[in-house]
């Protein structure tokens, strides 16, 4: 009567010795896997909420490659061992491949979504808490996992997104923000008090300490912008985000400036949208 295993006879002592060195191979290579992803974590000194975000993010990643090296690891080595036992591997091998094959088939956009999640947290591209810009959504990220990324967008809804869907993105949280300001003048205006006017204003907002510690760089007049109708420009750098509600300021200041000196009052506001630093073209204040 044949048995699905050989007689235990057939097992020797050099047997015994091939399974202990594959053993040992294999929790070698565990470590050596170990120390790479412990090298993937990022611990941060800063005590801040985006600084720890960015420390769990590293360690779930280091989390998920250990677990997943270590089960590949272990059927290499269980596949390497079964000869010793006179038992041949080829059919384990190949009903594993045809599974893992077909599993990837049917997963592949949730597999695309943890890989680019993976390549999001190693390269720090952003974590919860930053403002991101994709497509035509610009919002808070409110969540992120290894598989999607929610965004609390302008209007409040909650976006959510794969991330193997964020092959572009700008974060506007990041060193700092950048706007400009483009105010009509009226043709008759002098073009010399003018600027004077503006750049009053703008002296105004960047010595009030309530506003000072906001900017980066600026606000400053870069001149003419445009004819007809006459339009100036003005850029200013703040803090990441900030730029909106300083524009709005800075803004209200130009205005009453205007209305101090009634012979050069602007015409109708042209004013583009704010953008951010990532995402303009902005001239280098060092020119």
């Amino acid at each position: 009567m044949s048995t699905l295993f050989p007689p235990w006879s057939t097992f020797t002592a050099l047997n015994a010795l091939h399974i202990v060195g594959i053993v040992a191979l294999a929790l070698a290579v565990l470590r050596i896997l170990r120390a790479f992803t412990n090298s993937l974590v990022r611990p941060e000194d800063s005590s801040g909420r985006n600084a720890r975000e960015r420390e769990q993010q590293t360690r779930a990643v280091a989390a998920i490659t250990y677990t997943a090296g270590s089960v590949i690891i272990w059927l290499i080595a269980a596949a390497t061992v079964l000869p010793e036992f006179g038992i041949t591997p080829v059919p384990a091998l190949i009903f594993f491949g045809i599974a893992v094959l077909a599993f990837g088939l049917g997963t592949q956009s949730l597999v695309r979504d943890f890989v680019a999640g993976a390549c999001i947290v190693l390269e720090d591209q952003f974590v919860p808490g930053d403002t991101i810009c994709f497509g035509e959504t610009i919002g808070r990220v409110d969540s992120f996992t290894l598989r999607r990324t929610l965004v609390r967008d302008a209007h409040g809804a909650l976006v959510t997104v794969g991330n193997s869907e964020l092959r572009k993105v700008s974060n506007l949280s990041r060193d700092w923000s950048q706007s400009f300001v483009d105010i009509s003048v009226a043709s008759g205006a002098s073009m010399q008090h003018t600027l004077e006017t503006l750049e009053a204003a703008a002296s105004e907002l960047r010595s009030d300490p309530s506003w000072s510690q906001t900017l980066v760089d600026g606000p400053r007049v870069l001149g003419v912008q445009s004819y007809e109708p006459l339009t100036l420009r003005l850029q200013v750098r703040t803090l990441p985000t900030r730029q909106d509600e300083v524009c709005r300021e800075l803004r209200r200041r130009i205005q009453i400036q205007f209305h101090r000196q009634p012979a050069l009052t602007p015409g109708p506001y042209d004013e583009p949208s704010p953008a951010p630093a990532a995402m303009v073209e902005a001239p280098d204040p060092r020119r």
